[in-house]
């Protein structure tokens, strides 16, 4: 599925691109997204095929439901821009609900042209990236779209997730060789400008497909899956603590600790770890909450059919 729009999705098929019905779709448990496989009779699509993997975003706020961005993905690019100093927590929440997402993440810095110095901005953003791919590239000059391009073998769906003005649509344009996002300029301040408005599949040369989307204001932690592996530095020396329980604070023979107090570690990264975990039992909390009231209107209305059936 290429595109959803309200109750219309956009298909491809073996006849090319369709416009179908998504009908009883959008009534089920989990509605159609980017990236789905569905089975379509005539104008109308019947079902959604079971998900390989999900990119999932919770929006922050009481009450909030987990979101798909983008479904059976092979690779997800956690897109952030040089143009700016590094935001590495933020590029750490994106890799933590990329990791969950069931597909591995690399990460692609854009307007690298536009950075006085990149082998020390990429060092930096690679030292948070554990085990994570790092590339920097210029929409303008070209420079490192091949390399990205090298990531995207025949048959693999991509999604590219970040903040908006980042460079998400220059760099699907740049991909594709050719227009297929909107652009628009960098503002005053050096950011760019928010101009994907809906989730989009292209098409690549070379067979790949990739999905852009828009850019999120905020993006929290649907659950904890992928928190070990966005921290894997954190989770290992962890493992060394004296204490199974340690909470990496002011406990004897704290191993995080230690790492820290001799420059191995960035504070930073703990404060990052024990942030997304604590949003991530918060949002569990939140989901116990809705499947219990949910579980509870179903008894009650089931108890009102039963008062209501005649002889009672």
């Amino acid at each position: 599925m290429a595109r959803v729009d309200r109750g219309l999705l956009t298909v491809l098929t073996a006849d090319g691109e369709q416009r179908v019905h998504a009908g009883s779709l959008l009534r089920g448990g989990s509605a159609p997204a980017v990236g789905d496989w569905v089975a379509v009779r005539g104008e109308l699509a019947v079902a959604l095929l079971p998900r390989r993997t999900a990119f999932v975003r919770t929006a922050a706020g009481r009450g909030s439901a987990p979101q798909v961005v983008a479904a059976n993905v092979d690779l997800v690019l956690v897109v952030d821009s040089l143009a700016a100093p590094a935001r590495l927590r933020r590029i750490e929440r994106y890799l933590a609900v990329a990791w969950g997402s069931g597909a591995p993440p690399a990460v692609v810095l854009t307007k690298a042209d536009l950075c006085p110095d990149v082998p020390a901005a990429v060092a930096q953003v690679a030292e948070d990236a554990i085990g994570v791919v790092v590339l920097p590239v210029s929409a303008v000059t070209g420079a490192g779209i091949e390399a990205v391009r090298g990531l995207l073998a025949p048959g693999c769906t991509a999604a590219m997730v970040g903040p908006s003005g980042v460079g998400k649509s220059s760099l699907a344009n740049a991909l594709a060789g050719r227009p297929v996002a909107a652009t628009a300029g960098i503002r005053g301040d050096g950011r760019g400008r928010h101009t994907t408005t809906a989730r989009q599949l292209h098409q690549l040369p070379g067979g790949a497909l990739l999905v852009d989307t828009p850019g999120m204001r905020e993006l929290a932690l649907a659950g904890e899956d992928g928190l070990d592996d966005a921290f894997a530095d954190v989770v290992a020396l962890a493992t060394g603590c004296r204490f199974r329980d340690c909470a990496h604070r002011t406990e004897p023979g704290c191993a995080v600790a230690a790492a820290i107090e001799d420059g191995e570690l960035d504070p930073g990264r703990l404060l990052g770890w024990r942030k997304l975990q604590a949003e991530a039992h918060r949002q569990a909390l939140r989901s116990d909450a809705r499947a219990r009231a949910t579980e509870t209107a179903r008894l009650r209305a089931l108890h009102r059919q039963h008062r209501a059936r005649p002889g009672r």
